[in-house]
Parts: structure tokens; C-alpha cells; sequence
């Protein structure tokens, strides 16, 4: 149909970068203009995308997609550069540059007034920029690369406001946590180019397929797992995600719906090939996914901060798109992606609506009552809530249901059995959220405003695809979203009318439950707080993983810098300045010997002579004897 549009793919990498470099070298001085050429950039990708993703799904292409050329070549060592579009590439691109879009229209509003706007867009084009250079790349070397400039993006965007200490550090946490988890990336890809010569997913795919080497294959996956377990937030290098909130709430949105954190679940879609040829790996995979699931929703349930709330559900919900990859639902796991891209990023913006109208007040207690004065506000996020919760027939609900479906159909039922207390904990948590802040007796909401409409649109368009994208991949449609995005060995499984009633049941308790305690006040909060006051601090300090690390760093890290250092001045310097001492200590001697007389050279001459003439007597008397 639009096939002509896939030789233009690279475009939709090639605009938001130019957009960056006309901003940073040219139009920094003009804001507007800055702006509106972002805009311009990202909305031409996100037009671009929709052709292909056009053809990808009603154009009948049978094969994927490849364009590749040779970017450096030595003996032993070939780079290729190039392209790859299949049915993973074409949700990825819809969702990345949709939200992108949407992004920085609403930051029209949320900035404006900013002193670094230029600067924003700048960093949001090359943001967008480099996570859609991360989906179409058709090798590892390639995806590295973007996937670095996805991390130096996010340390400028959760950093923007340098002025405040919590965000320089929460910038500097988001990059080092991640160049934990990136090592082992990378050397995953150095170990996948020294055995099978090749970084293509097709030339591996073909290479691993008749590989028997078991033992290697579950070391590289182990290593390849560290990159999304960094990327996309999982346990235990979870610990980066929520001071991100510490960047502009558009960011945050970005981060959660489309761009870092997604990264990491679809180089576990895109690297399946690999992961799927070993039963050990994808079970790490799947208990990785779901603890986290578990770990965060935990967390999220007594947090007040309205962005953090949503941080640890972020955290909650990707840990159910790894679960489901390690048990074999990919399609499932892509599924969930895109449905919660638009869900998570409404609510994000929206709790940036709120926190834009409170002067900048994120206590989820000093809110209340802002369905009088934000209804659109308030609204769509309930729409947003409802998605995430799992309440049919909004997307979340299909989409949720798949990977406990997934989890159900395999035997995982220890799995599934947790992926449904994770459903009921996140309805609970959400309406908690929104029966306090939106609907609540407290008066701090009574002198906010709704936002202008240059936020309030694409509030309203996010909820309307919260409603309405899980139908793509529902069982209503014949070809759903299971019959194009999908890879051999993936396992997709026939509807079962009681998980899909269960999950119901069980969402609707948690909100019925969030009601009868936030909303009805038919059991106190804090009569419950007073009664579980260990569990609520533990859960309130995120169980001190935070301070556990300060502790090792201090311990380990700071205590072996210091053995380092006392090793450096007393030993490296200690001898360094011993030979230079004895150096010096020599030429002070010496020195005495050169004074510049010839009569005290011919003195030296002369007993020089007569040792001499003295060792040869000696010895010649020697030799008599």
C-alpha cells in the first residue's frame, strides 16, 4: 500500500536529530521558534510511521524489511548500519512518535515561561530522536549505540532544572545505574561478535538456530537481560526511576510511556530469537518481571508524592511485561507496551495538569476536591486509572489479561496467582490516588484552575486511545494484534472467559476497597497505618534499598577509594619521591666535585693515577704470592 514509505524510513531518525542541531547551533535565542521546529520534526516522523505501520499491517507485507550497508570493514571485523521493519518496529513507531508528539504540544503550556525552553525542545527531539534510531536498527552494534544516547538524553531531560540539587543527583543516579546495567550489555554484544562473527539479528537468528552450546547461550542472555533490567527499571537496579520525577513532568510521561524505559522491553522482544533457545533464561526473565511487578506495586501503595505514586506503578506494570517475556507471551508483552504507553503517559500529564495548577504541590494530601475546578482534568485521568487497573472493556484490560492468560495457559501458576494480587494492589492504589486528590474532603484543591487547551487536547486524545487501542488486540478481531506482531516460538493462546472475570472481579475489588477506606471513610487510614505501622514504613522507605546501597557504597566503594588513596601517597608517591630524593641527595654530592678549577681536576687526575698504580701493585703482588 505505502511501500514506497519504508525507503524513507530513515527520516523518521533523521528529522527530530536535525531538529536538534538547528536548535543548539542556530535558534536557541528564539524559543517559539525553537518549539514549533520540534513540533514540526517529530510530527513529520509521527505522519511517516503511520504509512508505514500502514503497510506493515493492512498492506499485506510478508517479509520484514532490511536495508543495510557496510560502515566499516576490516579483517576479522565488519560494522553494518541499516534498518529493519516488522511488526514490533511498526507499533514501536507509532507509539514513540504519537506520545513524543503529544508531549511537546502539551509542553507548550507546562513550560512556557521556562528560561531554558530552547533547550527542552532541543533535548526532547533528541530524546525522541535516538529511541527511534534504538527501533529501527537491524543490528546490536546499532542499537548500543542509540541506546547510549536514550541514557545521555534522559541525564539532560531529568536534569533540566540543575538549579536544584535533587535533580543534578537524580540525573546522575539515572546515569550511573544504568552503565551498571549496560556493561553487561555490552559485553554480551562483544561475546555475540567473537562467537558468531555477526551483529544482525537476521545473520544471529540463522547462527544461533543451529547452536548447541548451551552453557554459552545462557551467559550471553544473562548479560543481554542486564541492559533492560537497567533500561526499563527491574530489581534490583529499580532504584533510578522514581527520583526521575525530580525532571519536568512532560519528561517523566516520555520516560514512562515511550522512550527509556520501553527500550528495554523491546530489546527483549527484538533479541527473543536469543533468549527463547534457553528454559533457564526465560525463567530469570519471568521471576525477575514478576517480583518487580510485585516489589513496586507494594511500594506504591502508601507513597503520597502524585507523580511517585505513578512512578512505582510504572515500575509495577513493565515488571508484567518481562514476566511476560520470560513465559513465553512476547506478543502479550508487546501488547501491554503499547497499551499502557497511552494510558501511563495521559496520567502523567494529567498528574502535570494538577501539579501545574497547584503551584507546583505533588502531596497527594494537600490536594482534594479538583473535580470541581479541573473536570477535564480530572476525568481523564480517572479514564487513565480505570486502563491501568484492568477494568474492560478499556485497553489495559485486554492487554493485562494476556500476559495472566499467558501466565494461566503455560502452568505458571504461581505467576499468575501474582499478576492478579498486582491487579487488585494496582486499582487499590490508583483510586486511592484519585478519592484523595480529585475527590476528597480536603480543601487544598480549591484555588486551582483547569489547564489551557494546549494541555487539556492531548489529555483528551490519550484517553480516547485508553479506551479504544486495546480493541486492536482483543479476541473481537479476526487479524488482532497477535497475528502481526509475533515471532516463532512466541506463544499466543485462545481467550479464557474466566481469567478475563476473574481480573475484573479482582480490579473492581481493589477500587471498591480504595472507596470504602479513602472515600466513605468506612475504616480509618490511619487507624490502619497505626495498626500495620512496621509494614507501613518499611513499604514508606521503599525497603530501604536506597539506603542499603548508600551503605555498601560507603563501605565498599568509599573504603576501597580510600585504600587507594592512602596506596597512592604512600606507595606510588612514597617511592616516585624516594627515587627523586635520592636522585637529588646524589647530584648535591656530586656537585661538590665539578668547582671549575684545573688545579682541582689535575688533584682528582692524580689520585685517580695513583689508585690506580696502587690496584695494579696489588694484584701484581697478588699473582707473585
Amino acid at each position: 500500500m505505502f511501500a514506497w514509505s519504508l525507503e524513507l524510513a530513515w527520516l523518521i531518525v533523521l528529522l527530530p536529530f536535525a531538529a536538534f542541531a538547528l536548535i543548539g547551533l542556530f535558534l536557541h535565542r528564539w524559543p517559539r521558534l525553537s518549539a514549533s521546529l520540534s513540533i514540526l520534526a517529530i510530527g513529520l516522523s509521527f505522519i511517516l510511521s503511520v504509512l508505514i505501520a500502514a503497510h506493515v499491517f493492512l498492506g499485506g507485507m510478508q517479509e520484514p524489511f532490511e536495508l543495510s550497508i557496510r560502515w566499516l570493514a576490516m579483517p576479522g571485523l565488519n560494522v553494518d548500519m541499516g534498518l529493519l521493519i516488522d511488526g514490533i518496529t511498526g507499533v514501536m513507531l507509532i507509539v514513540v512518535t504519537l506520545v513524543a508528539l503529544l508531549v511537546q504540544v502539551y509542553s507548550l503550556g507546562y513550560m512556557h515561561g521556562d528560561p531554558g525552553f530552547s533547550s527542552y525542545y532541543a533535548y526532547q527531539s533528541v530524546f525522541a530522536g535516538s529511541m527511534l534510531g534504538l527501533v529501527l536498527a537491524n543490528n546490536f552494534g546499532q542499537i548500543f549505540v542509540f541506546w547510549e544516547l536514550v541514557g545521555l538524553a534522559s541525564y539532560l531531560l531529568i536534569g533540566f532544572w540543575f538549579g536544584r540539587d535533587s535533580a543534578k543527583n537524580a540525573a546522575v543516579k539515572a546515569f550511573v545505574t544504568n552503565r551498571v546495567g549496560d556493561f553487561g550489555f555490552l559485553l554480551a554484544i562483544l561475546f555475540l561478535q567473537i562467537i558468531f562473527g555477526t551483529l544482525n539479528f537476521n545473520g544471529l537468528a540463522a547462527e544461533i538456530a543451529g547452536y548447541t552450546n548451551t552453557a554459552i547461550l545462557i551467559g550471553i542472555s544473562i548479560l543481554l537481560l542486564a541492559g533492560p533490567i537497567g533500561k526499563s527499571a527491574q530489581f534490583p537496579l529499580h532504584v533510578w526511576l522514581p527520583d526521575a520525577m525530580e525532571g519536568p513532568t512532560p519528561v517523566s510521561a516520555l520516560i514512562h510511556a515511550a522512550t527509556m524505559v520501553a527500550a528495554g522491553v523491546y530489546l527483549i522482544a527484538r533479541a527473543y530469537f536469543i533468549f527463547s533457545t534457553t528454559p533457564e533464561a526465560m525463567m530469570v526473565i519471568a521471576v525477575v518481571g514478576g517480583f518487580t511487578a510485585l516489589f513496586a506495586a507494594t511500594i506504591a501503595l502508601v507513597q503520597n508524592d502524585i507523580k511517585r505514586i505513578l512512578a512505582y506503578s510504572t515500575l509495577s506494570q513493565l515488571g508484567y511485561m518481562v514476566m511476560a517475556m520470560g513465559i513465553g507471551a512476547m506478543t502479550a508483552g508487546m501488547f501491554h507496551l503499547m497499551t499502557h504507553a497511552f494510558f501511563k503517559a495521559l496520567l502523567f500529564l494529567a498528574a502535570g495538569s494538577v501539579i501545574h495548577a497547584m503551584a507546583n504541590e505533588q502531596d497527594i494530601w494537600k490536594m482534594g476536591r479538583l473535580k470541581d475546578k479541573m473536570p477535564v482534568t480530572t476525568w481523564t485521568f480517572v479514564i487513565g486509572a480505570l486502563a491501568l487497573a484492568g477494568i474492560p472493556p478499556l485497553s489495559g484490560f485486554w492487554s493485562k489479561d494476556e500476559i495472566l492468560l499467558g501466565a494461566f495457559a503455560s502452568g505458571h501458576m504461581g505467576l499468575y496467582l501474582l499478576g492478579t494480587l498486582v491487579a487488585f494492589l494496582t486499582a487499590f492504589y490508583m483510586f486511592r490516588l484519585i478519592f484523595v486528590a480529585f475527590f476528597g474532603s480536603n480543601k487544598g484543591g480549591e484555588h486551582a484552575h483547569e489547564s489551557p487547551l494546549v494541555m487539556t487536547v492531548p489529555l483528551v486524545i490519550l484517553a480516547v486511545l485508553a479506551v479504544v487501542a486495546g480493541f486492536v488486540g482483543s479476541p473481537l478481531m479476526d487479524y488482532a494484534f497477535a497475528h502481526y506482531v509475533t515471532y516463532p516460538g512466541a506463544v499466543h493462546h485462545d481467550p479464557n472467559i474466566m481469567v478475563m472475570v476473574i481480573s475484573a472481579l479482582v480490579a473492581i475489588a481493589g477500587i471498591i476497597l480504595a472507596w470504602a477506606i479513602y472515600q466513605k471513610e468506612l475504616i480509618s487510614h490511619l487507624a490502619l497505618r497505626e495498626k500495620f505501622q512496621g509494614i507501613y514504613t518499611l513499604l514508606y522507605n521503599k525497603y530501604y534499598i536506597d539506603e542499603i546501597y548508600h551503605w555498601l557504597g560507603q563501605r565498599f566503594i568509599d573504603g576501597t577509594a580510600r585504600v587507594l588513596f592512602w596506596f597512592d601517597i604512600y606507595v606510588v608517591n612514597g617511592l616516585v619521591n624516594g627515587i627523586a630524593a635520592l636522585t637529588g641527595g646524589a647530584g648535591k654530592v656530586l656537585r661538590y666535585t665539578e668547582t671549575g678549577q684545573v688545579q682541582t681536576y689535575a688533584g682528582y687526575m692524580l689520585v685517580g693515577v695513583i689508585v690506580i698504580v696502587g690496584l695494579v701493585l696489588i694484584a701484581g703482588f697478588a699473582m707473585l704470592i
